[in-house]
């Protein structure tokens, strides 16, 4: 996931080529099936996804019972859907308004009555119906026509001969009604190819529950069929959520990336060039609003345009006269002849002058009728109707004779404004069904066939009741006034006719108008104009791109049909949900994430650091979902590509184990998030800290920047956590076969994490690197002799002299005393390009490094800090005074021990605050304050026996290669036992973190730093001065080796500016340190300038050492140290003197020139030519 984009994951285990296809069709519609079909046979590699499952003859419902559990309802105002997702039969109600659609291979053509009409003229006289499409309507239909197979009813039966009689003069008959029904009576199409296993209808009248004796042509018996043979591949039980552009340019084979990636839930997806959605009406309308709320750019046209054809539904039931409206038991052929029986579900169709079509009908046998009769109705004439549908049940089920019924369906031109809108909180399409001027004249005609039949008419309570959905994707000339081209695609809105490319819409929501009869055939027809312009282009573009070649193989690979579901459930992954809430930058936030373990993906590990500790694969996968982040984006910020790692580990702490999660977010907007976290799993206390640490994600969350530079910049930092009730829930939703096994593999690293505490890793901890020593500027070693009669050493750089002409003309700035901490360096990195000293000689300051005697090259066997502070920093501030002009300040810079020894020198009166510019401390002050482990450590008598063991010999060798006699090998093996906060395979760096505790994040320096530190730089350890360290630590505060507070009580001594800096990522003194420093200043001179810093990331001694020290902590040093210069230069007379003061010269260590400098190259310049001009002109 490089800037912003995403790294490639994909969804199969096998064949590399399994999950990539140059077009993939979602739906098998009269859309899907003709897009998928034509592809196919143009030598096209097609994926064709449906959600819905395949359905044999045999499976289709014929009883109440069979029929209600293939029916799945969605009610807008219950909030929730009954039935399986799946169902046969998909009923929405919104308010006033009822739609039906199907689900399944073959969508609609399943359950419909097959009726197949031309589309009328009226339609195509609309202002929106797009003119493109004429030119090859007719051949289009003709195609159409042929490949479904439709027929005329050879028979006229008996329902359609009562219509004939009682439809009075304002109607006439629609003499070009054929269907889609095989009767073995004419002649098949050209194109049509008949399977073998489809029989022969025999007017069973069962139509509209699935035809059980495989008569109808439904598109999984023509289209599909054609598309299977011509190489298709077809997933049933797979419904696509959204889709996306694919930012990548090359695939996880380092192929060229498809341009489309179709997300089937949020961690599994496909690639393709082209994408073809043909899900339906609402399918489609879902799938974009979806694919829109991440990103994708459509029109605000999306949902508008929805039409109902004008569809209303009616029940007739009562009557006495004998109308052939219900269905046949298979027991009752043998003795009803063939045209006695009901026929077809609709066998005749009437239009009337008023423009709405009527249609009677045929129920079919599993149809709960009393639900039609009440339920869902209501009874015109008005009266006892409810108790008809009762007593009708109670006959038919004692086996009486049933009172005649039948269905009625009219059709018209209703005005198109319906509308089709996305509840983000309910994830969910609702409708508006639009206005139908023709319903009054509707209800009329109902009612007058009724009076002539006799009986009651139920009637829908609904204002709308419609099975034939058209528009919300409507076809327009440019995204204003529509969502997709006459073509089928797809607008994006940079211009007003340009689109996305390879993204086409193909089925009925191109549809922008009232049909006013059965749309089927006009569906099928406008899917084959689709069809023929996205064939051209795919060819033309896979062609360009050298995939495809149409003499490749005369060869063609068949196609298969299987269900993904069952493909899925055999697979190896696991998966499960994960909540988790918190604040990021003191904002609520909460992540709802699907996670799906063990699958492949290509992560990148930065700079391989995480090569050498990988993990289980079930331990690694990718994760889907969303945030609620409401104060940075309104709506849902979804997770379109992400990945998890429950058992990272990083080479440079090899103990401590990571659950490392990555998530690219992007909002509906089209601004794009990361959000980083890592739950921090170290081997503190046998799992101390277990609970908190594994339910605790750190995190940090940016905005992925475009090329605007007025992009507000957004980098912020959180805490997420998941309570006990989440990861019970967590627990109970996990599914997969290998579940047992993936919580097994997590028990077992969180086990060797805390308990054993093994490091992981080809290399046992951190690999040795060998330390590079970068070519260092030149210094002197000055050995100085203390009062007390002690040899220290004090380290100098000077600044260069032939670069003394940057600095001004009367004086140098002041030089900088650097005083370590507890015998580690922590200024003087040779292997670091930017440490301190290199810092502040680009800055003009000469360095000066104090090598107390608690240094490794001049230690003492007794001494305490309060020496240090007494002896050893005046003598080396006498020292460089003596080198310079004696009226001169210096700046000191000061860490940990180091800070405590420069405050006892000047509180206790041994160093003068008058000498001293600015006072820089780091992690220490006059206060001492430490984490609760590190003071309950201070307290035990561990010092004293430790000390008592070491005897008089009070320096311990450190390297493991030094000779040692016994009681320094007890002492180093007690403190690898120690418990420390971060591991390390180190022997020396072991040991100094057991008798210290961590100095440092081991993530926040480099491996050849942690090698020089422990290999070259600390071959000894002077212990003497523990015991007042100890004193120190216990009281709090800095007290004289006998434990007296001898130095607060002068604070009219530190009349000087300071600065105190802690670590926000704390390991020994907490920012307390800092906090209660700074106050005190505050406190007892307030008139000077005094700050306090938290830099959040560092610990201890990585202040000073850390890989990004120089940007993060340096600049406070170096600022506090400018303003304290020119605050002197303030004092002479109120006026600043013009000399360097090291940060005006200087950005990001390169020189530049003041203003008078330039003014005297331009003088001398100007003279020269002058003086030219003399000589040239004399």
């Amino acid at each position: 996931m490089e800037n912003g984009g995403m790294k490639e994951s994909y969804l199969g285990y096998g064949d590399e080529d399994e999950d990539f296809y140059d077009a993939i069709v979602v739906g098998s519609g009269y859309g899907g099936s003709v897009a998928a079909c034509r592809m196919s046979m143009a030598g096209i590699k097609v994926c064709l996804l449906e959600k819905g499952r395949k359905w044999e003859a045999q499976d289709f419902p014929t009883n109440s019972l069979k029929m209600l559990s293939s029916i799945r309802y969605d009610n807008k105002s219950l909030g929730f859907g009954l039935g399986p997702k799946d169902g046969l039969f998909q009923i929405h109600t919104d308010d006033d308004s009822v739609a039906v659609t199907a689900c399944g291979l073959g969508g609609g053509s399943l359950v419909n009555a097959g009726v197949m009409l031309p589309t009328p003229v009226r339609a195509k006289r609309n202002p929106k119906w797009p003119k493109e499409w004429e030119s090859d309507w007719k051949s289009c239909e003709a195609s159409a026509s042929s490949m479904l197979n439709i027929q005329k009813v050879p028979v006229k039966f008996r329902n359609a001969k009562v219509m004939e009689r009682l439809v009075g003069d304002e109607f006439e008959e629609t003499s070009s009604l054929k269907v889609s029904m095989n009767f073995d009576v004419e002649e098949q199409g050209a194109n049509f190819k008949r399977p073998k296993e489809q029989g022969s209808c025999i007017a069973c009248g069962n139509c509209l529950a699935g035809c059980p004796y495989n008569a109808k042509s439904s598109t999984d018996k023509n289209y599909l069929l054609s598309a299977v043979e011509a190489g298709c591949i077809i997933k049933t039980d797979c419904q696509v959520r959204y889709v996306m552009k694919n930012t990548n340019d090359t695939n996880i084979h380092g192929k060229r990336a498809r341009r489309w990636l179709v997300y089937l839930n949020e961690t599994e997806y496909l690639q393709s060039d082209f994408v073809i959605v043909s899900a339906g009406v609402f399918g489609t309308a879902d799938l974009l609003f979806r694919s829109q709320t991440r990103g994708l750019e459509l029109s605000n046209r999306l949902g508008e345009g929805f039409s109902c054809n004008g569809n209303n539904s009616a029940y007739l039931a009562g009557s006495t006269t004998q109308l052939g409206g219900y269905g046949l038991h298979k027991d009752q052929f043998s003795s009803i002849p063939f045209q006695e029986r009901p026929g077809p579900a609709i066998s005749s169709s009437y239009t009337s002058s008023l423009g709405f079509t009527i249609q009677s009908g045929v129920l079919p046998t599993a149809y709960p009728y009393l639900i039609l009769k009440g339920v869902s109705t209501y009874g015109w004439p008005t009266g006892y109707w409810f108790l008809h549908g009762l007593i009708d049940k109670l006959k038919h089920t004692f086996g009486l004779k049933n009172s005649q019924g039948m269905a009625l369906n009219v059709m018209g031109y209703d005005e198109s404004d319906g509308k089709i809108a996305f509840d983000k909180s309910r994830d969910k399409i609702n409708f508006t069904a639009p206005n139908d001027p023709l319903l009054p004249h509707k209800i009329i005609s109902f009612q007058k066939l009724t009076k002539k039949l006799g009986g009651i008419l139920f009637m829908s309570r609904y204002r709308s009741t419609s099975v034939h959905l058209l528009g919300g994707c409507n076809a327009s000339s440019d995204h204003f006034n529509g969502v997709c081209n006459s073509d089928g695609q797809v607008f994006d809105t940079k211009s007003p006719s340009s689109v996305h490319a390879g993204l086409y819409v193909c089925d009925a929501s191109l549809i922008p108008c009232s049909i006013g009869v059965n749309p089927c055939l006009t569906i099928a027809t406008a899917s084959e104009h689709v069809s023929k312009h996205l064939i051209q282009d795919t060819i033309k573009t896979l062609s360009n791109e050298e995939k495809y070649s149409i003499n490749e193989t005369n060869v063609k690979k068949h196609g298969s049909i299987c269900s993904w579901k069952l493909e899925r459930r055999s697979r190896c992954d696991v998966r499960f949900e994960e909540v988790m809430r918190g604040h990021i930058d003191g904002m609520p936030c909460a992540a709802h994430l699907k996670l799906k373990m063990n699958k492949k993906t290509t992560k990148v590990n930065d700079q391989g650091s995480m090569e050498f500790g990988k993990s289980h694969p079930l331990l690694k996968g990718t994760i889907g979902g969303y945030l609620n982040f409401n104060s940075i984006e309104k709506g849902r910020l979804y997770v379109i590509d992400g990945e998890v790692d429950l058992c990272e580990v990083d080479i440079r702490t090899p103990y401590t184990q990571f659950m490392h999660y990555r998530l690219l977010l992007v909002a509906s907007s089209g601004s794009r998030y990361i959000l980083e976290g890592k739950k921090v799993l170290n081997p503190f206390l046998i799992g101390l800290y277990g609970w908190k640490e594994s339910t605790t994600l750190q995190v940090t969350f940016k905005k992925v920047r475009k090329n605007d530079p007025s992009e507000e910049i957004i980098d912020l930092k959180g805490v997420l956590h998941i309570s006990t009730f989440e990861l019970i829930r967590s627990l109970i939703s996990m599914e997969g076969n290998n579940k047992l096994k993936f919580v097994w593999c997590l028990f077992q690293s969180i086990f060797r994490t805390y308990v054993m505490q093994i490091p992981r890793g080809n290399f046992m901890g951190s690999p040795h690197v060998e330390p590079l020593d970068r070519p260092y500027p030149s210094s002197s070693l000055h050995e100085i002799k203390t009062d007390d009669g002690f040899v220290i050493g004090c380290r100098q750089w000077k600044i260069k002299t032939d670069d003394s002409w940057m600095f001004g003309r009367e004086k140098y700035p002041y030089p900088v005393l650097l005083i370590n901490g507890y015998s580690t360096d922590s200024f003087w990195l040779p292997t670091e390009e930017n440490d301190l000293v290199r810092t502040l000689l680009a800055k003009g300051h000469e360095t000066w490094l104090l090598q107390p005697r608690l240094h490794p090259l001049n230690p003492s066997n007794s001494f305490t800090i309060e020496d240090i502070g007494k002896f050893d920093i005046p003598a080396a501030i006498d020292k460089i005074l003596k080198v310079n002009d004696k009226s001169m300040k210096i700046h000191v810079i000061a860490h940990c021990v180091g800070g405590l020894a420069i405050h006892i020198a000047i509180m206790g009166g041994h160093v003068s605050a008058s000498r001293i510019a600015s006072l820089s401390c780091t992690n220490s002050s006059m206060f001492f304050k430490l984490t609760p482990f590190a003071t309950f450590k201070m307290r035990l008598p561990l010092l004293p026996i430790t000390m008592m063991i070491l005897g008089k010999n009070t320096i311990l060798p450190i390297l493991k290669t030094t000779k040692a006699n016994v009681s320094h090998k007890l002492i180093k093996s007690i403190a690898r036992f120690i418990p420390r906060y971060e591991r390390c395979n180190c022997d020396e760096c072991e040991v100094f973190s057991g008798i210290f505790g961590n100095a440092f994040w081991h993530d926040n320096i480099t491996s050849s730093l942690h090698t020089w530190i422990n290999k070259k730089n600390l071959p000894s350890l002077p212990m003497a001065g523990f015991p007042h360290i100890r004193k120190i630590c216990n009281a709090g505060f800095i007290v004289d080796s006998k434990g007296n507070n001898s130095y607060l009580i002068h604070a009219e001594r530190m009349n000087l500016p300071t600065l105190y800096i802690s670590g926000g990522r704390t390991l020994l003194a907490i920012p307390k340190t800092s906090l209660l420093a700074n106050q005190y200043m505050k406190l007892h001179h307030p008139n000077l300038r005094h700050e306090r810093v938290v830099v959040e990331g560092f610990g201890h001694s990585d202040l000073l050492i850390g890989e990004e020290s120089c940007t993060k902590v340096f600049p406070y040093i170096l600022s506090h140290m400018g303003l304290a210069e020119k605050e002197e230069n303030l004092k002479d007379n109120g006026k600043e003197k013009e000399y360097f003061s090291g940060y005006e010269q200087f950005e990001d260590g390169e020189p530049v020139f003041k203003s008078w400098m330039l003014t005297v190259i331009t003088s001398l310049f100007l003279l020269y030519m002058m003086a030219l001009c003399l000589v040239i002109f004399h």
